[in-house]
């Protein structure tokens, strides 16, 4: 037995003791000085070992941060208090969730995000520094926005309270923050983690900003909405906000491998399947990490026993666990681009039906919604062209619908511009003018600009003859200086795009006629050249490049 006159408390009661005396929380108001004074009171009193003394202290710790002792131990740093939405003991619990269970525990077993946590990029630099600053993570479900938090406060030495929007309130808050201050006094850091955190109002949100703002505590939130629209102005200038995006085909790959191959994972299950299996398996968790470990997990309870010890996945297994039926859909492969081409197809051939139902079955299989879009604007402008130039915005508009309103708006949105590109009038004449143009420019030689259409910003330019014989166009009637031409004189004659009788292009082809009519009609000393240099220039260009005059439009799908 030690008396307690013999030996001095340790120092860190002591310090608890200095510091909460002479902080300006009052003599009484602090249950830290209370738990302190107590812890000491006690040797005082009786003679008791330092070890039952340590117990005695650490149990007031316990009653005043909840949770267990080791968790509320104000010297330690990298644990966790709070509402835990992270297990930190998940991964030797063979009941918990495969996610929970290979949830990553250092930036090494971290997979994704590498715009953010590359080697070299300057998050992970800091974190490897041990450094942390206010931020919030943005990014769908899945993609280690909570993860990463409880990375940071590991690697950070920090403590980590946890709060979610969806179940705390102000007191949650307010009872976090005291926590936080208490820790502060002892020089541990505190890092407030809040998740959803989209779903606190306004009052809610601003109960952080002065604890952010003095350095209580290190603020990570976590939302899978706009911080621009969904959190304050005053918390976001206080944050750092980095965009967290879906995990890619390789990284989840890396995730299926490491599920495989862990003895935290389905090591032991000795689980097999081939690749079509494997890419559905992506397709169908769109990004989303803990989908596809929870889908894998599901699927590892369905798998069929092989002779040799194996256990096998089949493709039939993974549209059961789905919930609905697969389509055989490989973003790389046949199908993928034979309902691709169906859809280009339909709306080609003006059916509006057989662009719905095409749609459709691409979307059922997983398709990306915004690859629709995209062909949809590639054919405006191939398919459609000027017979209608109101397609390429009725493409735009449907494609910002989708990424303003959502999925299920946005795929309506993106129909409705499906159905009308199928019913508006077709003409490729501006495609295959184009590639016409792109054809001459690639095989013939780079003719030289006509001397008359340069710019002479200096005198020297203008003495040389550029800008020299050039005709304004607004000083003629109508804006047009007949008889002009404006290609290299190589060219003289050259066309290009002919415009269809199809919807608007049949009026383009009224106004290319009379501007003709007016070349023909100008006197001669409006002519930039003869009528027969015209005629000239071609035979040239036909010994030139015979071949040119028989390019075909390319690129159909």
């Amino acid at each position: 037995m030690v008396d307690w006159e013999f030996s001095e408390p340790s120092a860190q009661v002591s310090q608890a003791a200095n510091s909460c005396s002479t902080s300006n929380h009052g003599a009484n108001s602090s249950p830290l000085l209370k738990s302190a004074k107590g812890a000491m009171g006690l040797r005082q009193s009786q003679n008791v070992t330092a070890d039952a003394w340590e117990d005695n202290w650490n149990q007031e710790r316990k009653d005043l941060f909840g949770g267990s002792a080791q968790a509320a131990t104000i010297s330690g740093a990298g644990s966790f208090v709070g509402e835990s939405l992270v297990d930190d003991n998940a991964s030797e619990d063979p009941f918990a969730p495969l996610p929970a269970r290979l949830r990553p525990r250092n930036l090494q077993e971290y997979v994704g995000q590498s715009h953010l946590l590359a080697p070299g990029k300057p998050l992970r630099a800091a974190l490897e520094r041990g450094q942390c600053y206010s931020m919030i993570f943005w990014g769908p479900p899945g993609v280690g926005k909570t993860t990463l938090a409880f990375i940071i406060a590991k690697s950070t030495n920090a403590k980590l309270e946890q709060l979610s929007a969806v179940t705390c309130g102000i007191k949650d808050i307010r009872e976090a923050i005291e926590r936080a201050k208490e820790r502060r006094l002892h020089g541990v850091r505190t890092i407030l983690f809040v998740d959803e955190v989209h779903r606190f109002n306004k009052s809610q949100q601003d109960a952080f900003l002065p604890y952010i703002e003095n350095g209580t505590v290190i603020f990570i939130g976590a939302t899978t909405e706009n911080p621009s629209f969904h959190v304050n102005s005053a918390l976001l200038s206080r944050a750092r906000v980095y965009v967290l995006k879906k995990l890619n085909e390789s990284e989840l790959n890396t995730l299926i491998d490491m599920a495989l191959t862990s003895e935290r994972g389905l090591a032991k299950l000795n689980l097999t399947f081939d690749d079509k299996v494997r890419r559905a398996l992506c397709d169908l968790c769109n990004g989303d990490a803990r989908h596809l470990l929870s889908t894998l997990e599901m699927l590892s309870d369905d798998a069929a026993p092989l002779p040799d010890g194996r256990k096998v996945i089949t493709f039939a297994m993974v549209g059961a666990v789905a919930g609905r039926r697969l389509i055989n859909f490989d973003k790389n492969g046949d199908v993928y681009f034979d309902l691709i081409s169906a859809f280009h197809k339909s709306v080609r051939g003006s059916d509006p039906n057989a662009a719905l139902y095409w749609y459709s079955r691409i979307l059922e299989a997983g398709g990306d919604p915004l690859y629709v879009a995209r062909r949809l604007l590639a054919i405006a402008t191939e398919d459609i062209g000027l017979a209608d130039p109101m397609a390429m915005q009725v493409g735009l508009n449907a494609w910002d619908i989708f990424t303003r309103v959502g999925e299920a708006e946005g795929q309506r949105a993106i129909a409705e511009a499906a159905v009308y590109m199928a019913l508006a009038p077709k003409s490729n004449h501006l495609y295959t003018a184009f590639n016409q143009a792109k054809a001459d420019a690639s095989k013939l030689p780079s003719f030289e600009v006509p001397l008359y259409i340069r710019n002479a910003p200096t005198q020297l330019m203008s003495d040389l003859g550029y800008h020299n014989g050039y005709r304004y166009a607004h000083d003629y009637p109508g804006a047009y200086a007949p008889g002009e031409c404006f290609l290299p004189e190589e060219l003289h004659g050259r066309s290009y795009y002919v415009p269809s009788n199809n919807g608007y292009e049949d009026v383009l082809g009224k106004r290319m006629q009379y501007l003709k009519y007016l070349d023909e009609q100008a006197p001669q000393s409006q002519q930039r050249y003869s009528k027969e240099h015209a005629s000239q220039m071609r035979e040239k260009l036909l010994n030139l490049c015979p071949d040119l005059f028989e390019v075909e439009p390319n690129g159909h799908c």
